[in-house]
C-alpha cells in the first residue's frame, strides 16, 4: 500500500500537529445548560469528570487587560525584589516606598494581577498595604471579579485581596462615622468593605455552578465562602481546602507571617453575610441535580468545595438545613436510612475506595444526623470494618466512623479489627489503632484487646514491634548528606504516624503503657542513642520519660543508660531536647540527677562551643550548680524560692519605712488651739 506524501522538515511536522489539535477541539463537547439534566446525566455515568470539565467551560471570551512594556517589567521586578529583601530603615520608609509603587501602577492594576513576572509583587503589595490601600484595590478589581478569579496568576491576587479585606470589615463596624469619613476626597463617596464584598457576590452569584469545577476560580469561591462564614482563614482544617498541593511553597516574610498569624482569629461578620452565605449555598446546589452532584463528588477540583458547603451547611444553620430536601447533604444522600442494594447505599459504597471521592465521604460521616449515620453505620460498614481498615483509602473514612461510635459499638469494633493488628501495622495502618485507643480512653472502654493483639502479633520481641512502629532502621545513615538525611527523616509519614501511636500507647491505661516502657527497656543502648537522635521517634522517648503512672521504675533503669552519652546527646539538634526532659524527669531521683549535672560539667567546653549544647547548658541551670549547689539542690526539687532583686528589696525597705511612718503620725496627738477674737 503506498504511503500518505508528506513534505519534510521541523516546519510541516509543526503545520500538521496544529490541524490535528483544531480537528480534535471540532469533537469536543460545547456547555450545556443546567436545564438540560438528562443529556447531563447519561453521559457523566460514562465519564463522570468529563462530563464535569465540558460543562464548566465558559461561554464567550476572556478580556485581555494588556501587557506590560520591557520598561514597567524591570521596574515592577526591581520593585519586588525590594520589598522581599525589606531593607528600609523604618516602616515610615517603606510605606513611602509602597506609596509610589501604587502611583507607578495607577491604571495598570489588572494588567499586573495578570501578569506571570509581576503577579506575585501585587500579592506582596496586598499584604503590606494599609486599609485606605486595599479598598481602593478592591474597587479597581470589582466589576472584574468573574474573569480574574479563572485567571491563572490574577486568581491568586483575588484570593489574597479576599484574606487581606476581611479583617477591614470588623475595623469598620468598630470604628464610628467619622472615622469612616476621614480618609475620603471631597469627590469620593463611602462605600464600606461589606458592600463590595456583596458586590463581588452578586457579580459571581449567576456563574457559581460552573465556577465551582474552574481550576483557579474553585479556590477563589472557597475564600469567598471562609469570609461569609467568619470562620478563621488560617486554621488547620480551612489550609487544606484552601491550598492546592501543587501550590508553591514560597518561604514567607515576616510581614505574610504577621498577616497569617492574625487570620487564626474568628472573627465577627455582619448579619447580612450569613444570608450571603446561604445564597452562595443554594446558588452552587439548586441548579444540580443528585446524578451531577455525584459526579463531581469524584472530581478533584469541586470536591474540596462541596466538604465546604457540607461543613457549613451542618455548622453555620443547624441540623434543619442537613434535613431539607435542597440541601447538599439530602441530594447526595435523598434516602433518610440508607441501606444496601439502595443508590444512596451504592454511592457510599463507591466513594470509600475513590482517592478523591472519600475525602467527602469523611465530611458526610461527620455532619451526618444521628440516625443517618447509625443506619449507614449498621447496613453499610459494620460487617466490613478488618477490611476497611487495611485499605488505604478506606481507612481514613473508618477514622471518622470511629470517632462516632458509641461504647458498645467501639467494643465489638476493637474485637473485630485487633486480630489484624499486626498486618495494620505491617502495612503502616497505624491511624486506625491510634484512633481506637484514643476513642476507648475517651469512652472509657477496655483496652486490654488491644495490648493481647500487640502480644500475639510479637510475642516475646516488644521491641521488634516497638522499632518497626518508630522506623528505626539498623542501616546506618552517617554517610548520608545532611540535608538529605533531614529530608527523608521529616517527609515519612508513616514514620510520624508510628511515633504518634506511640505516644498514645503511653498516655493510654497500664497494660500499653507498660507494653512500650518494656519495649524501650528491651532495647540496646546504641538502639537508645539512635532513637534520640531521631525528628519523629525521639518524642516518644521524651514521653516516656515524661508519663505519669508508675514509671518511676522505669526512670531508675532507662535514664543509668544515657550516662556516658549525654555530651553527644547534648550537643545535638534533636537529642538535646532529650537531655532537657531530664531535668523534670528526675525529680525526686537526687543521686541520677547529680550524675547527669557531673558529667555535663566535665564537658562545660564541648557544650558551650554548640547552640543546641548551650541550651542545655542553660536549662539544666549549670551556671548555679558551679556556684551555688545548694540552690541548684532546692531548685532541683522544686522548692527554690525565687530571689529578689536589689531594686526589690529596695522596694520593699522603702514600703516598710513609709509604713512605719504612717503609722506614727497617725498616733500623735493634734495639738490644741485656741483663738482669742
Amino acid at each position: 500500500m503506498p504511503k500518505q506524501y508528506r513534505k519534510r522538515g521541523r516546519r510541516e511536522e509543526k503545520k500538521r500537529k496544529r490541524e490535528q489539535e483544531v480537528d480534535s477541539v471540532d469533537f469536543k463537547r460545547k456547555k450545556s445548560e443546567y436545564g438540560n439534566e438528562a443529556q447531563i446525566s447519561s453521559f457523566s455515568e460514562e465519564r463522570p469528570n468529563a462530563a464535569v470539565d465540558s460543562c464548566a467551560q465558559k461561554t464567550g471570551e476572556t478580556p485581555f487587560y494588556g501587557l506590560l512594556d520591557d520598561q514597567e517589567q524591570e521596574y515592577f521586578k526591581k520593585a519586588e525584589s525590594l520589598l522581599e529583601f525589606n531593607q528600609f530603615s523604618d516602616a515610615e520608609e517603606r510605606d513611602l516606598f509602597l506609596v509610589n509603587v501604587y502611583r507607578e501602577a495607577s491604571g495598570k492594576e489588572l494588567k499586573v494581577a495578570s501578569s506571570q513576572s509581576c503577579s506575585r509583587l501585587m500579592e506582596r503589595l496586598i499584604v503590606l498595604s494599609n486599609s485606605s490601600q486595599v479598598k481602593k484595590l478592591f474597587q479597581t478589581f470589582s466589576g472584574q471579579f468573574l474573569h480574574l478569579a479563572q485567571h491563572r496568576f490574577a486568581s491568586h491576587c483575588c484570593e489574597t485581596l479576599f484574606l487581606r479585606a476581611a479583617p477591614i470589615v470588623n475595623e469598620e463596624m468598630m470604628a464610628s462615622p467619622e472615622e469612616q469619613q476621614e480618609n475620603l476626597k471631597n469627590d469620593e463617596v463611602y462605600v464600606s468593605m461589606e458592600n463590595l464584598f456583596l458586590h463581588t457576590l452578586n457579580e459571581l452569584e449567576a456563574d457559581l455552578g460552573y465556577l465551582m469545577t474552574d481550576p483557579f476560580a474553585s479556590h477563589t469561591i472557597r475564600v469567598l465562602l471562609i469570609v461569609f462564614s467568619g470562620r478563621p482563614m488560617v486554621d488547620s482544617g480551612t489550609v487544606n481546602v484552601l491550598r492546592s498541593k501543587k501550590n508553591e511553597n514560597i518561604p514567607l516574610t515576616a510581614e505574610k507571617a504577621a498577616f497569617l498569624e492574625a487570620g487564626k482569629t474568628p472573627r465577627t461578620v455582619p448579619e447580612s453575610y450569613q444570608s450571603a452565605l446561604q445564597r452562595m449555598i443554594s446558588g452552587i446546589v439548586a441548579g444540580l441535580d443528585t446524578t451531577y452532584l455525584r459526579a463531581l463528588a469524584c472530581h478533584p477540583v469541586a470536591n474540596p468545595l462541596m466538604q465546604l458547603l457540607l461543613e457549613f451547611e451542618s455548622l453555620q444553620f443547624g441540623k434543619a438545613k442537613v434535613h431539607d430536601e435542597n440541601s447538599l447533604f439530602r441530594k447526595l444522600l435523598p434516602d433518610v436510612y440508607p441501606e444496601q442494594g439502595t443508590e444512596s447505599g451504592s454511592f457510599f459504597s463507591g466513594l470509600l475506595y475513590d482517592v478523591v471521592g472519600s475525602r467527602l465521604l469523611e465530611k458526610l460521616v461527620l455532619f451526618a444526623p444521628g440516625k443517618t449515620f447509625k443506619a449507614l453505620y449498621k447496613s453499610l460498614l459494620s460487617h466490613r470494618l478488618p477490611n476497611l481498615a487495611k485499605n488505604e483509602t478506606a481507612s481514613f473514612v473508618l477514622t471518622k466512623v470511629l470517632e462516632r461510635l458509641s461504647k458498645d459499638d467501639l467494643e465489638t469494633a476493637v474485637s473485630n479489627i485487633c486480630p489484624q493488628l499486626g498486618l495494620l501495622i505491617d502495612r503502616s495502618r497505624t491511624g486506625i489503632i491510634k484512633t481506637l485507643i484514643d476513642r476507648c480512653r475517651v469512652r472509657q472502654a477496655d483496652t486490654s484487646p488491644i495490648a493481647v493483639a500487640f502480644r500475639q502479633a510479637y510475642g516475646q520481641n516488644a521491641q521488634e514491634g516497638l522499632t518497626k512502629l518508630l522506623g528505626i532502621s539498623t542501616t546506618s545513615m552517617d554517610s548520608v548528606a545532611a540535608d538529605r538525611k533531614f529530608l527523608v527523616e521529616t517527609h515519612d509519614a508513616d514514620k510520624a504516624h508510628g511515633s504518634l501511636l506511640v505516644q498514645s500507647m503511653l498516655d493510654a491505661p497500664d497494660t500499653l503503657r507498660e507494653l512500650v516502657l518494656d519495649g524501650l527497656l528491651a532495647l540496646d543502648t546504641p538502639v537508645i542513642i539512635k532513637i534520640a537522635k531521631d525528628r519523629t521517634a525521639s518524642h516518644a522517648l521524651q514521653m516516656s520519660l515524661m508519663c505519669s503512672g508508675d514509671a518511676q521504675k522505669f526512670r531508675r533503669a532507662m535514664v543509668p543508660r544515657l550516662l556516658g552519652n549525654l555530651s553527644d546527646l547534648a550537643t545535638d539538634p534533636v537529642a538535646s531536647h532529650v537531655v532537657d526532659s531530664l531535668w523534670p524527669s528526675t525529680e525526686g531521683l537526687k543521686f541520677l540527677k547529680d550524675k547527669i549535672a557531673e558529667e555535663l560539667l566535665l564537658n562545660e567546653t564541648l557544650l558551650r562551643q554548640s547552640l543546641p549544647g548551650r541550651a542545655v547548658w542553660r536549662n539544666w541551670k549549670m551556671d548555679m550548680y558551679k556556684t551555688r549547689r545548694f540552690d541548684w539542690t532546692l531548685e532541683g526539687r522544686g522548692k527554690a524560692e525565687k530571689s529578689k532583686t536589689g531594686i526589690e528589696l529596695a522596694r520593699e525597705r522603702y514600703a516598710a519605712s513609709a509604713a512605719h511612718s504612717n503609722a506614727k503620725n497617725h498616733h500623735v496627738e493634734t495639738p490644741f488651739t485656741l483663738s482669742i477674737e
